[in-house]
């Protein structure tokens, strides 16, 4: 590839990307923050001082680092060979599992920058983020796991012909299988500037269809550097990627990427129930994991009556939602005083309760920043700050905090400024109280989000499916507290003309009419009520206030 040809795809890589402002960038770079190296380098170390000890393994098997080096070096040659350039965006689905890694790693290596998505994304959003990220190849599995992923792969070509290249992990159908070459016959890509994007992260969809976020080579080794120092991680740990690990939770909190930091070994699985995550933890020896809270509550209980012995476990990471105290009180109960709160979002800012917190503290808290460059604000609804103990919405700036959304003027309906401030802080969302010793306190969301089983599912993106039935005139998402799910969806629908006079709207029919559209199945509702209207604020919004009291007062018998 010719320099000049380089130069103008990171040219693209880079049209849409918003970097630090110069004085910012200058005053991180200064403090020695940033490793200046290709985010693909964290298993260098490993796999030249300890080759021989395991990188990772699933069910397949283990590889040792010198094995695991061997097959991301393949794999980013296959990725060349096949025409893949540095800088072009390739959209990642697959489940937790060696070959994830590989691919992962290997697109890092062939200089691509890869769309994290989710297993359970389906063509809506997964067509959205191809076109927004201007993605030229899709990169999947084939339907061992009751999905067929190649069926999707299909229509996202239809609806995104700039998707030219399709691989697929198993059997491929029409498409082509993982590309592996040999390294020493395809010239691998150089250095890459460590301040462009090394990956696309997914938001969690405040409002609408998921946001990009580039997060580059240098803010994402922060990211993860950091997390393994809060976390204690060392060589001698062995991680249970237990949740998607596409999440930046499981990613990067340490999560995989700070596990091969740090030369320590990851395992694999796609079934995180406590009958077959246990028996994984018994026979790895696994010392940390990381749970959403709906799940920590079934590994709670489970301890009662699974064989398998998990005492090797050390921290028990929870987050994607709050953490409620009593099961807080109940994981230390269960498991001993291992738990640590994780609260944050792949725009950026994470904080951690540390190891040597108080108990007492953990239980009721969702951390503090990881690094002193993290500037917090906790402001009212006019922007102003509030004195700590009141609360507010969370604003954040900082070193691996984003300042703007990847192409968001596509992606985002030209909205995405309301998510960030004039000098750039971060509009989270969430409502906060700050301690004085600067552990922050979730207390709710300011923007019209369902926090389910820890996956963010932005109201309006099922309110604007819901009304395309026929038999729906009107729709209005809410959150109803649930001990399971942290929340659950509850569907409040005005019927159509069309739809039968005193007849249910069967919960059944309307989930499966959504997930035909493509939703992911986490956005579909858990209830529906059949409501004669929609209650109105007087700029004509719909009252989500005065719904939820309303939902309150409507009998049992609406339900379906």
């Amino acid at each position: 590839m010719t320099t000049s040809t380089q130069t103008a795809l990171f040219t693209d890589l880079a049209e849409g990307f918003t970097p630090h402002p110069a004085p910012a960038q200058q005053r991180y770079g200064e403090a020695g923050l940033f490793a200046n190296r290709a985010l693909w380098q964290i298993i260098e170390k490993a796999a030249t001082s300890t080759p021989a000890a395991p990188a990772v393994t699933d069910a397949t098997g283990t590889l040792t680092y010198a094995q695991f080096t061997d097959a991301v070096r393949a794999r980013a040659a296959g990725f060349v060979a096949a025409g893949l350039r540095p800088g072009q965006r390739v959209v990642l689905q697959q489940n937790n599992s060696v070959q994830f890694a590989i691919t992962l790693l290997g697109l890092l290596r062939a200089g691509l920058v890869p769309v994290m998505t989710l297993p359970a994304h389906r063509i809506a959003e997964i067509a959205h983020l191809a076109a927004g990220a201007d993605a030229v190849a899709y990169l999947t599995e084939d339907g061992r796991r009751g999905y067929d992923y190649r069926e999707l792969a299909t229509e996202l070509q239809q609806r995104v012909p700039g998707v030219e290249h399709v691989f697929i992990d198993g059997d491929p159908g029409a498409f082509a299988a993982l590309p592996d070459a040999d390294p020493d016959t395809v010239e691998l890509p150089g250095p890459t500037d460590p301040d462009l994007p090394a990956l696309l992260l997914v938001s969690g969809g405040t409002t609408g269809l998921p946001k990009l976020i580039a997060r580059t080579h240098n803010d994402y080794l922060l990211n993860a550097h950091q997390s393994v120092r809060v976390t204690g991680l060392t060589r001698a740990d062995t991680y249970l990627a237990a949740l998607p690990a596409a999440h930046n939770f499981p990613l990067c909190c340490p999560g995989v990427l700070g596990v091969w930091s740090a030369g320590a070994h990851a395992v694999f699985t796609d079934n995180p129930s406590p009958d077959a995550a246990f028996d994984l933890i018994e026979k790895h020896r696994v010392t940390i994991t990381a749970l959403v809270p709906a799940l920590a509550q079934v590994w709670c209980a489970a301890t009662e009556w699974e064989p398998a012995d998990i005492s090797s476990l050390r921290l028990l990471q929870v987050g994607g939602s709050k953490l409620a105290q009593a099961d807080a009180e109940a994981l230390d109960a269960a498991l001993g005083p291992i738990t640590q709160q994780v609260f944050g979002m792949a725009e950026g800012l994470i904080c951690y309760t540390r190891l040597d917190d108080p108990r007492d503290l953990v239980q009721q808290v969702q951390g503090s920043p990881m690094s002193e460059f993290d500037e917090v604000r906790i402001v009212d609804e006019n922007g102003d700050d509030v004195p700590d103990g009141t609360d507010g919405e969370l604003l954040v700036r900082g070193p691996y905090t984003i300042r703007g959304y990847y192409r968001a003027e596509s992606t985002t309906g030209g909205q995405a400024s309301l998510s960030f401030t004039p000098d750039g802080f971060y509009r989270s969302g969430d409502r906060v109280r700050r301690l004085p010793s600067g552990h922050l306190v979730v207390t709710g969301r300011i923007k019209d989000t369902i926090v389910r089983a820890g996956e963010n599912v932005a109201a309006d993106d099922v309110e604007e499916n819901l009304v395309a039935h026929p038999s729906v005139r009107q729709a209005a998402v809410i959150g109803v507290p649930d001990a399971s799910l942290g929340e659950r969806i509850c569907a409040l629908v005005v019927a159509s003309h069309e739809h039968a006079p005193g007849q249910p709207l069967p919960l059944a029919e309307l989930r499966s009419f959504l997930a035909d559209r493509g939703l992911a199945a986490f956005k579909l509702p858990d209830e529906v009520r059949l409501v004669s209207s929609l209650p109105l604020t007087a700029i004509g919004k719909v009252d989500k206030k005065a719904l939820r009291a309303q939902l309150d007062a409507e009998p049992a018998s609406a339900k379906s």
